[in-house]
This record gives C-alpha cells, structure tokens and sequence, in this order.
C-alpha cells in the first residue's frame, strides 16, 4: 500500500499511531493511521466501495447522506500494543443536531481475534448519552485518541471477518480493538464515514474536517453532548477496562 511505503505524502498529525501520543517515531507505530487518505490520493474517489457505501448508507438513514471523511488503518503483525481503545465515534465529532452516520469497515485483510479484530459492545448504540470520554495521553495537543471505559454490564463481542467483507456501525456503538499478536498477518482497514449533508455542511462551517490537523479549539469542542459529568472523577476513564482483550 502505498501509504504504508510513504510513496504518498501525508501532512502532518493526518499520519500517526492512534495506540501513542505523536511523539512516537515512525519506525514504532503500532496502529498506522492515515486521515482522509482520499484527500491525499484524489484517485481513490468515488470507486466502487464508496458508491456501494453510498447507496447502503441512503437505504439505513434515508436521502441526503454524503461522504464525510475516510481513513486507513493498519495494525503490522507482532504488535501486542496496537490497542484502539474503547470509545464511541460521535464523541470524536462536534455536537450537531442529527447525528446520524453510517461508518463501514472494509477489512484489507482477514480480520482475527488473533491480529487484533473490532470488537462491539452490543446494544449501546441505543442509549440516550454518550459515555464519558478523554485523553489517553493528557491531552488532544499529544494524541488524537479519546477513550471511555467499560461498565460492569458490558459484554463485548468480537467481530471476526474475511478479506474483502465489511461492517457498518452506528455513531453510538461502543467499540474498539486488542492488538495484533500474529507473527505474520498485518490487520488492515479502510474506513468510510456518510453523514447528513447538512451535518457535514456544519461541520467545516465550524472547521471540523476530521483532520488531525484541525484546529486545537475545534478539537477540543467534540464530544459535549450531554457533558455534565465531564469534571467528576472517573472522566478520564482509567481502570483495568479501558483496553479491549484478545477474544
């Protein structure tokens, strides 16, 4: 993959490791993230995956969906730390009167518990507020990566899949991944987000692209629906939960 080679320019915090603040070298990354890879290759525009996307995403959530953002996501083999850890992607994103989205996974490769497959917590995308989130390290200037804990309750379910196969997901749903601790298999992923037009409108209205590269200010106004409880003690979400496990 190109990407992956560096053959493809990508500015600044849009390449990363969502499993490290960006102090991290290169050469370590354990979850290579690229944002808007579309963005930066024009040529992976409007082909076949994002016009089936588009067409499942009108047929969930009705008309008036359009692209959002995309990303890449790889996880090399012998990565035991590639953790994403949990969270709900809405707490990612500005607050915006309909939240509807339809995010697809596209697995590059087979997706295993063994190299690190996404794993759901079923039923939370029904409830009415979103979980507590926050920095996993100090701060949004360090790392992009939010993170929420698991409650007692909660029974996650891993999502294995073939090559080539994909899963679509609500903005609400609680997931995340363990690392990648195959001697061999890399775990790779495109994902495609569509949202209301009018939502996606709003969002660069307010200079949310979805970049890391955005501004800290836009960065550090997501995720404040129902934020009452973001000051108690707990809100950084610490504790032996925070990880998704192998299996």
């Amino acid at each position: 993959m190109a990407f992956l080679r560096r053959e493809i320019r990508v500015e600044g915090r849009d390449f990363c490791d969502m499993s490290a603040d960006y102090s991290k070298p290169v050469e370590s990354f354990s979850i290579i993230n690229i944002m808007l890879p579309s963005k930066y290759n024009p040529s992976l525009k409007g082909n076949i995956y994002q016009r089936r996307a588009a067409s499942i995403s009108q047929q969930l959530l009705g008309d008036g969906m359009v692209f959002d953002y995309d990303q890449l996501l790889a996880k090399p083999p012998n990565k035991p730390d590639a953790v994403f850890k949990w969270h709900q992607d809405l707490a990612y994103w500005p607050v915006t009167k309909d939240t509807r989205t339809a995010s697809f996974w596209l697995a590059i490769d087979d997706s295993t518990i063994q190299n690190g497959c996404l794993q759901f917590v079923p039923g939370t995308h029904l409830e009415q507020q979103l979980r507590d989130h926050g920095p996993a390290h100090g701060d949004r200037e360090k790392s992009h990566t939010l993170f929420a804990t698991l409650a007692p309750a909660d029974a996650p379910k891993a999502m294995e899949i073939r090559r080539g196969d994909v899963t679509v997901h609500h903005e609400r749903l609680l997931h995340g991944s363990s690392g990648n601790v195959s001697s061999d298999s890399w775990r790779r992923a495109w994902v495609i987000a569509f949202r209301s037009k009018e939502t996606v409108e709003e969002e660069r209205r307010i200079g949310f692209t979805h970049s890391h590269n955005d501004k800290l200010e836009v960065l550090n106004s997501v995720g404040r629906e129902g934020d009452s409880n973001r000051d108690a003690p707990g809100f950084f979400g610490s504790g032996p939960d925070s990880n998704p496990r192998p299996g």
